[in-house]
């Protein structure tokens, strides 16, 4: 099985070649929460996670909204 490594908040992770944002997003458990996703400095929008495909040595920061006050 082909794979590629991705950078994911700094850390590195490993996806099969053919991965989308949206299966690397289920595999890091976050399918079911409000985050946002820019991949190399580039905002994705929810709409487009199924459709875009991720590539070796992508950078990927999600971050999630914290309550509080």
């Amino acid at each position: 099985m082909n794979e590629i490594t991705v950078h994911l908040n700094d850390a590195t992770a490993r996806l099969p070649a053919d991965a989308s944002l949206a299966d690397a997003l289920a595999a890091w458990q976050y399918a079911d929460r409000r985050v946002a996703v820019a991949i190399n400095g580039d905002f994705v929008p929810r709409s487009a996670y199924a459709g875009r495909t991720l590539h070796d040595d992508d950078r990927i920061d999600i971050v999630a909204p914290v309550g509080g006050g």
